[in-house]
């Protein structure tokens, strides 16, 4: 596997904010692809002729970058190496390692030709106090790992072959991993796979999470997590798991549960998806649901009795498709139906998703036709499934999931 799967999407988005007066901030799960991205920017200025000098590259996991050393430090080492009458790019990764790094990106901004970024494996990089101090003067590129057609780019497959069998790659998409360091794996065998799983995950929690938050009560934060994960695309509530819970004889409250739930999402290890109510057209405040980065860490969240049902695990992943995509999703609630989602695409239109893994009897094809049917408005209505067969009506598209998601 070539040392990069060139990850398209994300390098335009940055080439197309290049020298314009805002800060880029690329943000994920750790190990997704952040540092990655910014190589292959880096490759790309200097194959357009900037200058060596003109790059600054600080990777701030590796402790020499940023040990004894203050904010401002930092921010003179840089600015002593600035090339004059030039832009200069700025490269700062995991930048949330430096106490008070936002003064740091400020600084810098400020400093005449310069175009600064920064990535973050944690949402806190553009929480309140960052935030505040650059309100309006940064984009934020959020980071997603491979998606189903990178996957098989990194695998070398090729698209174009009429006879692949989607199913069995897809199976493997699902059961290993989507993250681009993990899918070189591979060739290691499964095992290597899963220790790659659990040291990512274990430096989450560790980290960004029980250290960060000072949590002591490390198995009820295992518990909710592996609670979550056993209810991928169902409806939640922080008191509905509290009691649930509690009749297992746990006993956490529900604003612990809140509060760990955010941290797991400000983490990037789970997004969550708000609803919205199809008839008063608005946002709803309560029944969330939860969807996992990289569903390939049920491997280590729930193990051997992974049961998550496929038509969720499916669900899941058309919802991190459709963010890629750059849409707002929501799911969509009316008074005796669901639709998984509602969408808005980037140039504001809706459109509705429903997805089921195969319409095999007859009460799956009224359930999920059904569903759209019962929306009262002219937005585009899809409905993805594995099945090779699709069979559109009342205007509402059947498609193949495998063809939706290479875009073909």
């Amino acid at each position: 596997m070539e040392k990069y799967t060139n990850r398209k999407e994300y390098l335009d988005k940055l080439l197309s904010y290049k020298d314009k007066e805002l800060i880029k901030v690329i943000s994920g799960l750790r190990r997704c692809g952040k540092s990655t991205l910014l190589e292959l920017y880096r490759e790309y200025l200097l194959k357009q002729g900037i200058g060596k000098r003109q790059i600054q590259f600080y990777n701030f996991e590796l402790p020499e970058n940023y040990l004894n050393k203050t904010w401002s430090d930092i921010y003179f080492e840089i600015k002593k190496k600035l090339q004059d009458n030039k832009i200069n790019y700025i490269f700062l990764d995991e930048v949330q390692n430096i106490p008070f790094f936002e003064k740091l990106v400020d600084g810098l901004f400020a400093t005449e030709n310069t175009d600064v970024y920064i990535t973050g494996s944690n949402a806190f990089l553009l929480s309140s106090e960052l935030a505040t101090l650059l309100s309006g003067r940064y984009i934020e590129v959020s980071i997603l790992p491979f998606s189903f057609k990178e996957y098989l780019t990194a695998r070398k497959i090729d698209t174009g072959n009429k006879y692949l069998n989607y199913d069995a790659l897809f199976f493997d998409y699902v059961n290993e991993t989507s993250l681009p360091k993990g899918v070189e794996l591979r060739e290691n065998g499964f095992d290597k796979i899963y220790e790659y799983l659990q040291a990512i995950y274990s430096t989450i929690i560790e980290k960004d999470i029980t250290q960060r938050h000072k949590i002591n009560d490390k198995r009820a934060f295992t518990n909710i997590v592996k609670f979550i994960v056993s209810n991928i695309g169902n409806a939640l509530s922080p008191s509905n798991i509290s009691k649930t819970l509690k009749q297992d004889g746990q006993n956490i409250h529900h604003s612990t549960v809140e509060k760990y739930l955010e941290y797991l999402v400000e983490s990037f290890v789970f997004y969550k998806v708000n609803r919205f109510d199809l008839k008063g057209k608005k946002q709803l405040a309560t029944q969330e649901k939860y969807y996992l980065v990289d569903v390939g860490l049920l491997n280590i969240l729930v193990g051997k009795e992974r049961i998550t049902e496929r038509g969720h695990i499916l669900e899941n992943i058309v919802y991190l498709e459709l963010l890629r995509r750059g849409n707002k999703v929501w799911t969509g609630k009316a008074r005796n139906s669901e639709v998984d989602f509602v969408c808005k695409n980037l140039i504001g239109e809706i459109e509705y998703y429903q997805v089921s893994w195969q319409i095999t009897a007859e009460n799956t094809l009224e359930r999920e036709f059904g569903a759209l049917e019962k929306i009262d408005d002219n937005y585009p209505k899809y409905l993805l499934t594995t099945d090779s067969f699709t069979q559109s009506r009342s205007g509402i598209i059947h498609l193949n999931v495998f063809n939706w998601l290479l875009e073909m």
